[in-house]
Order: structure tokens, then sequence, then C-alpha cells
């Protein structure tokens, strides 16, 4: 056979595929391979009346540790190529997906960069044969992060499947690993940026579904400003976590349940009879997720802020889809610097 006379697919049907699946290779062709993976459509492009889309992003191969958890991108070249040809695209993508490792393979080797800073040589070649396992790949990249056994329980926590095939898209998958991540070391006040339409709220259920589930958070308060919002996130995106769940009304603080949905007009008022959530002890809740925080949770005179600050040991989850900053409310000051940010353009340009 002549390598240089095959096409790239010909390279990763009989060379890449082979060397990463078993018999061969150690990954699991079902739950931690996905090939010719498009992770945006590329942006829209409109001119006069003509409308067509821009370049699409697609990585070759996408491994995962597990599902949710992606861990390395491999881009393939044909034989005519050197192994590392298509390194740049790769790490022009592990930049994109938040992948700590890249590989680049023409069919007669790989070669590998490590984004970790975990000490190892940051590129090195790898024979065909000897292309590194999942936990090999985990077990660097834990050590790089320092995680204790406690810290990668929870950042190994299984997403929520209800086994129709809907997954994160990629920046939520970013969103949710980096939020959990923090929460696992030990933050307590956190801030997501993602602009309007990218899925805020299921993006809130998967990072508070992991936190329940991993036992890390055992009692969670997710806080709107919108009576609709409330509702649809119970019967939608939240209807997993089914008889844990409550919303509260009627301005009753049943202590019954492990997740609830509130309104902030709902606990909280201007007369001191109004403040329900003071029926619940302040340590009650140890995680509060505030969704659209920008709208007044920051402003320090604000009756929300008061809320937060009556939780202030639980820790707290901000999500907006604009940050406000003046002089008088600061959504980083209360939260700090954004741990993930997903902006308008950014999806205008990627459509999501």
């Amino acid at each position: 056979m002549n390598k240089t006379e095959l096409t790239e697919a010909d390279i990763r049907t009989k060379f890449i595929t082979p060397a990463l699946v078993p018999p061969g290779g150690k990954w699991d062709l079902m739950t931690q391979l996905r090939e010719e993976v498009y992770f945006t459509k590329g942006r829209v492009i409109v001119r006069g009346k003509t409308v067509k889309r821009g370049d699409a992003k697609k990585a070759d191969y996408l491994l995962y540790y597990k599902p949710g958890i992606p861990i390395a991108v491999i881009e393939a070249k044909d034989n005519n190529y050197s192994v590392g040809a298509g390194m740049q695209q790769a790490l022009e993508y592990a930049e994109v997906l938040d992948l700590p490792f890249a590989y680049s393979s023409n069919g007669d080797a790989f070669l590998e960069h490590d984004r970790t800073g975990g000490g190892a040589a940051v590129e090195r070649e790898i024979p065909l044969d000897q292309f590194p396992s999942s936990d090999d790949l985990w077990k660097r990249f834990s050590a790089a992060k320092g995680y204790t056994p406690a810290q990668e329980l929870v950042t190994t926590q299984e997403y929520y499947d209800d086994g129709s095939g809907k997954t994160p898209r990629y920046y939520q998958l970013i969103a949710i690993n980096r939020t959990v991540e923090a929460i696992a070391r030990g933050e307590n006040r956190v801030l997501l940026v993602m602009a309007t339409g990218t899925g805020k709220t299921y993006t809130a259920f998967q990072i508070i579904w992991r936190l329940w589930k991993s036992g890390a958070k055992k009692r969670i308060l997710f806080l709107v400003d919108r009576n609709i919002l409330a509702d649809q996130t119970k019967t939608n995106d939240f209807k997993p976590f089914g008889q844990a769940m409550t919303k509260i009304t009627n301005r009753n603080a049943d202590k019954a349940f492990e997740i609830y949905l509130s309104l902030y007009q709902a606990v909280s008022g201007t007369e001191e009879e109004q403040n329900i959530y003071k029926q619940f002890s302040p340590d009650f809740f140890d995680l509060v997720v505030i969704d659209e925080c920008h709208r007044g949770s920051a402003a320090e005179d604000a009756a929300w802020h008061k809320i937060l600050q009556y939780f202030s040991s639980a820790t707290q989850i901000g999500m907006t889809a604009t940050p406000k900053e003046t002089k008088d409310v600061s959504n980083i000051e209360y939260f700090g610097d954004p741990i993930y940010t997903y902006s308008l353009r950014q999806g205008i340009a990627a459509t999501k």
C-alpha cells in the first residue's frame, strides 16, 4: 500500500481510528470518540439579496474522558503532509473548545501538544500504536490541575442524559465544566456571561444537576425575576429534579425540598414581614444561582442584593447576558471577573 496515494478520509479509516479504538486502541467508540464534529455552523453572510454561510468549524476527532467532558482534539492530514501539519488547526480548535490536549497525525504517528502546563514536554511525537488512553490523559490533566480526590469526584460527575441524544453545545460545556471545577476548588462567587438565546437556563440546570448529584451541594435556590421564566424552568429544563424541586409561591417557605425556584419578588419586599427568605436559616442553602443578575442583584441598596447577603455563606453563581458596570452597580465587584464569557459577537460569528 502506498500511503501517499490515500485520501485524508482513507488515512483516518485505515490508520488513525484503528489506533484509537479496540483492539488496537483504548478509546470507546460509542462514548469517547466522535469523528468529523461540526461545532459551529459558520457565520451568516448577507450581501444584497444573497445569503450564505461562512466556513463552519469541524474537528476531525473529538475525544472525551466521559460524555460531556472533552479532553482532546485530533486533526488528520493525508500522508503527503508531515505528522505535525495539522497542529496549528488542532491548537486553534483546542483553544476554542477549552481542551487540554491537541494532536496531529498523517497516519504515520501522532504529534502531541500538551496545553496543561503540567511539566511534561509541550510537544512530542508518539508512535501510532502508543496513543494514550483516556485514563492516561485524565491523570495528566488532573495532576496539572492539582485536583484532590474530592475535587475529582465533583469534576467528573455525569451530566444529565434523558436518552434523547441532546447534548450541550460546545460553549455550554465550557461554561458548565469551568463552573463546576471552580466550585469544586472552593470558589464561592462565580459569574457567567452568556448572550441572550444561548441557553443560560439549560446551562444552569446541568451545573446544578452535577453539583447536586455529586453531593457537593445539597440545597439549591434558583432566583429569577419573571414568573413565566420560573414556570418554564420548572416544567422544562429543571423537570428532571422531579419531587426534589418546588417553586416558592404564596409566600410559603416549605423546607422539605432540595431544589427551590423563586422570583426575587416572591421572597422579598419593602416590609420586614414580606422578606420570606428569612424564614430559612442563613445557612439553609449551600448554592444560590441568580439568573439575569444584572437587573438588580448587584446593586448594594437593592432588596434582591439583601437576599444574597443573607445567604452569604452559600456559593453564589451569577448569570447574565449583559454584565452591569457603573459607579453604583457592579457585577464584577460582587462576583469577580467572569469565569467564562460567550458574547453576542461570538454567537453571531458561530451562529451557535
